[in-house]
């Protein structure tokens, strides 16, 4: 890797014009974060009900007390004979910010197609500690668009990130995302927001650290993503 090698007053002209862009950029997150908060809500009115590790649970329990919960599409499909290595770096962010989301009346399950006895198998392997659920047998992953039934991608019934799926849906059947929810006093139920694809790196705080690394992201294998390196 090659660079060009400035005085230290050439290189601090450089990163002052830079500074302008980043300021730029924070400027325009907080207006979108603002958009996101100004979103309307959808009441979620089907009863969804999940397989725990310790039975059966369903939407309103995965909450556990707080009015506010983030949940991970996690990309496993029953029977999946690989895991997902861009979920599994994703969720690797979050043991340890657990307390302090659920300090802030944040909840955080993880929700995958898989059995739950799949699932298990996984989660003690690599350790995880938080919520994670089986959808298997529901309309959970299918309502919110990252599973997909062949003959509803065909007729073009399938969307993923807010556009008709792509026809190779139908073979991978399953994606990643990530949906947020809220509970009312009452017991109702909201969906407030989802995103899917590049959305999810938001979530992946180790790109904060390789966007100001020499090498940035380096993700030069064949894939052009973290499946690449993670």
């Amino acid at each position: 890797m090659k660079k060009q090698v400035v005085s230290r007053e050439e290189w601090l002209e450089a990163r002052t014009a830079l500074l302008e862009h980043e300021k730029a950029l924070t400027r325009h997150r907080d207006e979108v974060a603002a958009e996101r908060l100004a979103l309307p809500w959808v009441r979620v009115e089907k009863a969804y009900a999940f397989d725990g590790p310790d039975g059966k649970v369903t939407l309103s329990e995965l909450f556990r007390g707080r009015s506010q919960l983030y949940i991970k599409h996690f990309m496993m499909a029953p029977g999946a004979q690989h895991q997902c290595v861009g979920c599994s770096l994703e969720v690797d962010h979050m043991t340890d910010l657990l307390p302090h989301l659920e300090n802030h009346d944040v909840s955080y399950a993880v929700v995958a197609r898989a059995p739950i006895e799949e699932i298990e198998i996984v989660r003690q392997r690599m350790g995880w500690r938080f919520l994670w659920v089986s959808s298997f047998g529901g309309d959970f992953n299918y309502d919110f668009n990252v599973s997909f039934r062949p003959q509803d991608v065909s007729a073009g019934l399938a969307s993923y990130n807010f556009r008709p799926a792509p026809e190779w849906t139908a073979t991978v059947q399953d994606l990643s995302g990530r949906s947020t929810f809220y509970k009312n006093e009452a017991g109702e139920i909201f969906h407030t927001y989802s995103s899917y694809g590049r959305g999810g790196e938001e979530i992946l705080g180790i790109y904060g650290i390789l966007d100001v690394m020499p090498k940035g992201r380096n993700e030069t294998g064949p894939n052009h993503a973290l499946t690449d390196w993670a």
